[in-house]
């Protein structure tokens, strides 16, 4: 009788301020793959320079399990890049990203893997309620909405952190070595057959979420400045805009003065117009600078991540510089 082959699944945790939560993820993780006979796995485990005591806790792991590996980035390159440093170490077939907070519901995981198996190449798990803040349930919906009209993302597609992928999309997403990964839309150049599967959203275990309004921003701005050219011919329609509303305005008012010669030309009007319009060009050229700006650390080989020391089976080099 032909032995039946395993599949390996590899699960993929960046690790920020979760010592208290990190054992309890992974131990639920280890329990819900073993269930399932046809299937062995990896964990990796992406310290991304947290402040706390959670790369003692990710050795402690190392050491009491072969198949996890720890991997320990030398400073905070933010929640994509550090799945990019963990997707490099990937060996499975099946590649899942997952959160260290335990909000997202492990144990529905092979939905997922069911849903790809249809012939998707990636299965998001989206969840029809959030446990999340205000702040961050309007942030999702404004990336949601971004990667819509920024990056063609299909309309009625929502993506979370939660997500399985086959591994060539993932081998196709580590072609990209610039700074500033952004892994929706790295997904989303790689493919359009695009899954998804309602699954339960659950509270924080502890603390609260690390990614505060200033970050959200930030992953915004990343997203639509390096997978989209369209911010800049938004910036050329808004300058044409304003050119034809000034060349309007400024005719209007010849009419009304050749109309009526007693009408004074009015100070507040004319300082509100010069007002928007410097307004709008600050913001056109701080897009502007923005995309150069990137260009700029682009050029001169800005690391995407650094590792300063991986553990764990078969890892035989101590530093990675990407």
């Amino acid at each position: 009788m032909k032995e039946e082959v395993k599949r390996k699944i590899s699960i993929i945790i960046p690790c920020y301020c979760s010592e208290k939560t990190l054992e309890t993820v992974v131990k639920e993780v280890i329990d819900v793959i073993n269930t399932k006979q046809e299937f062995f796995y990896e964990i990796i485990l992406v310290n991304d320079n947290s402040p706390d005591q959670v790369w003692n806790v990710i050795k402690k792991l190392v050491q009491e399990n072969t198949n996890i590996v720890g991997i320990s980035l030398t400073r905070n390159f933010g929640q994509h890049a550090a799945l990019m440093a963990g997707f490099q170490k990937a060996t499975g077939d099946i590649i899942v990203s997952v959160d260290d907070d335990g909000q997202i519901p492990v144990d529905e995981l092979f939905f997922l893997i069911d849903k790809l198996d249809e012939g998707y190449d990636v299965v998001y798990g989206i969840y029809p309620k959030s446990k999340k803040k205000k702040l961050r349930v309007f942030g999702t919906w404004i990336n949601n909405k971004m990667t819509e009209i920024m990056l063609d993302k299909p309309k009625g597609l929502c993506t979370t952190s939660f997500y399985a992928a086959k591994k060539f999309v993932i081998d196709e997403v580590l072609r990209y070595k610039n700074p500033y990964p952004y892994m929706t839309g790295l997904i989303l150049r790689a493919t359009k057959n695009i899954g998804t599967v309602q699954v339960n959203h659950r509270s924080r275990l502890y603390g609260k979420s690390g990614y505060h309004f200033k970050k959200l921003v930030a992953l915004w701005i990343n997203g639509f400045t390096a997978f989209s050219e369209k911010p800049l011919r938004i910036a050329t329609y808004t300058g044409g805009i304003c050119a034809i509303a000034g060349f309007i305005y400024g005719i209007i008012t010849i009419i009304r003065k050749l109309i009526n010669s007693n009408i004074q030309v009015g100070y507040s009007s004319l300082m509100a117009v010069v007002l928007f319009i410097g307004g709008v060009l600050m913001i056109l050229l701080g897009i502007i600078g923005e995309y150069i700006g990137r260009i700029y650390i682009s050029v001169n080989n800005a690391p995407q991540f650094v590792i300063r020391e991986m553990i764990g089976k078969d890892i035989n080099e101590k530093n990675t510089y990407l």
